[in-house]
């Protein structure tokens, strides 16, 4: 699988044709596959919606990622969407919204807090939605591809999926996400990620598994009038490590050091002076 492989969930599903012309009940995207999949029957990761015929009430459709075997393997759905009405052919601006909600909270039920819960802000609903929308799929197809996906499936799509989230693009939707989720579930996120980020390496360890170093999934950079703010968090167990003098034999010492992030913030005073020839820039750390 190409790294450079990245589908575009919300192009994809405010692209779909009108229900009417569905020839089936259900659509699917490949989210990921593996190396071989192009010359074999090798498995993929799909994206899918389906429609529900209406009974006594309107329509509904529900999302779910699968792993696309000949018997494929339910990984996640999620909560029905309603159709407003009966004759109602293509997935409405707030359809969209409860899909996006239904997703950032998907993934806040892997994390520690089971109990968190995201709602959206509407007043921040600008014109860089359908990134910050991907970003959240992303997520969830990397949360779930480690936790719920068969194994032979996992290391092409991690790697694809890793590489997506560590992106140009992706780096830059973080920035929009972490204003949306608010301090509090920030945290709560990236300790979700982070979190399978360490759990798919011990994973990977205990196998023997020679593999590189994954990156840590989220980083950003702010600015305001003269402040620069980068914002860094990372696993423990992704960092590079000093080989310690004498390392410690404490089995719960070390087991709890496994599973700990690192959060790191750095803050950078600026200031921009105009001269005839050239631009002055001074930078300070701010402590």
């Amino acid at each position: 699988m190409a790294s450079n492989f990245a589908p575009d969930a919300w192009a994809w599903i405010t692209s779909l044709p009108q229900f009417s012309q569905w020839r089936t009940n259900a659509m699917s995207l490949c989210i990921c596959t593996t190396p071989s999949a192009l010359a074999s029957s090798q498995p993929t990761m799909n994206l899918s919606i389906v429609k529900n015929p209406p009974i006594l009430q309107p329509s509904y459709v529900t999302f779910s990622i699968f792993a696309n075997y000949n018997m494929p393997i339910s990984l996640w759905t999620s909560k029905p969407v309603h159709l407003k009405t009966n004759t109602q052919q293509t997935l409405h601006e707030q359809d969209m919204i409860q899909v996006f909600v239904d997703i950032v909270n998907s993934v806040l039920r892997y994390g520690p807090d089971k109990k968190s819960s995201f709602r959206f802000p509407g007043a921040q609903h600008h014109g860089n939605f359908k990134d910050v929308f991907n970003i959240v799929f992303l997520s969830l197809a990397f949360l779930v591809c480690i936790y719920e996906a068969p194994r032979d499936l996992r290391p092409g799509c991690l790697d694809s999926l890793r590489a997506q989230l560590t992106g140009s693009k992706c780096r830059d939707a973080a920035k929009n996400l972490v204003k949306m989720l608010g301090a509090n579930l920030e945290d709560q996120w990236m300790l979700t990620m982070n979190l399978a980020v360490t759990n798919w390496v011990v994973e990977l360890r205990s196998t023997n598994h020679s593999f590189g170093v994954p990156s840590p999934l989220f980083s950003y950079a702010l600015s305001a009038s003269g402040l620069w703010k980068v914002q860094l968090y990372c696993p423990v167990i992704a960092m590079g490590m000093e080989e310690p003098a004498e390392a410690t034999q404490d089995e719960r010492l070390l087991f709890s050091l496994v599973y700990q992030q690192v959060e790191c913030v750095i803050q950078l005073a600026y200031r921009i002076v105009r001269r005839d020839n050239w631009i002055d820039v001074e930078v300070k750390v701010v402590t």
